[in-house]
């Protein structure tokens, strides 16, 4: 059996910060923070076995490993832009695209989708996931949920739900926060860190590490430790009896879930006021 590959991200974070040499230009251009683009290369280097970058106090420098794996790596995501791009069959008069996180698709989406439907039986939705801003651009969706700052969100982006992070364990599993493991979401500015600080509590390193909030959120529904994520994804699993809150503590969220409008259709209006009804 073939070793498995390093994550998809990784690469796109080390041929972006190869080709701007800077962790912050990268940052800017693949829509996540300075610190989960290092955190990623990081990851990439350990993986591999070799430095990547030489950092330096004003930037960054390939070395020759950097170098050699460079032109593969942008090779390769060259192709897989080509590859995908061939199904992108255009939209018709009858199709709404929708470009969403996979965690909102999965948690906040599918859920309640049925209601949106029912309502609206002549629609003919289309969901894609997306993490990327490259990704939004090429599909040019009707409507938008993307994850990220507000400086980052469109100008007539609206915050969908809660801008609140919150912790969630499965009802099943027993024991004080401090002694239970604890599931973090990398890519983001927030985490288990930020959380104690404002809680005033003290505890142990992360256990388990992912990411997505939806993949911790799935995680902990299953019992496998408590999750800090967005209160946004935990609406329906909390109603279900799938989570419960470990804590009555809070946190703002530095990235949230942005809404926006681009196609101004009567479907995708319709989707619009269906979802920010549903996540009010």
């Amino acid at each position: 059996m073939a070793p498995a590959l390093p994550p998809l991200n990784w690469f796109r974070a080390f041929e972006s910060a190869a080709r701007t040499l800077s962790f912050t230009a990268a940052a800017d251009e693949i829509g996540m923070t300075q610190s989960a683009v290092s955190q990623q290369i990081k990851s990439l280097e350990v993986r591999l076995g070799v430095p990547l970058f030489e950092r330096k106090a004003r930037g960054l420098a390939l070395t020759d490993h950097g170098r050699r794996l460079l032109p593969q790596v942008d090779a390769a995501l060259t192709t897989l832009t080509g590859a995908t791009a061939a199904f992108d069959t255009g939209q018709s008069s009858d199709l709404l695209t929708v470009s969403a996180s996979i965690s909102v698709i999965h948690w906040v989406i599918a859920p309640r989708l049925p209601e949106f439907t029912e309502r609206h039986p002549d629609v003919v939705l289309r969901l894609i996931g997306a993490v990327w801003p490259d990704e939004f651009t090429r599909i040019a969706a009707d409507v938008e949920i993307r994850f990220g700052s507000k400086k980052q969100a469109a100008s007539d982006a609206e915050l969908l739900g809660s801008d609140r992070l919150i912790a969630l364990k499965s009802p099943g599993l027993k024991g004080d926060l401090e002694n239970l493991p604890l599931i973090e979401a990398v890519g983001t500015s927030d985490g288990w860190k930020s959380w104690s600080q404002v809680a005033g509590r003290a505890l142990s390193a992360p256990a388990l590490f992912v990411d997505s909030y939806g993949s911790a959120l799935q995680l902990a529904v299953h019992g496998n430790g408590v999750c800090l994520v967005h209160e946004l994804l935990a609406a329906h699993p909390r109603q279900q009896g799938l989570i419960e809150q470990a804590s009555g503590v809070s946190i703002a969220a530095n990235e949230s879930y942005f809404l926006s409008v681009k196609s101004k259709t009567q479907a995708a209006l319709a989707f619009r006021y269906w979802i920010l009804k549903i996540t009010q």
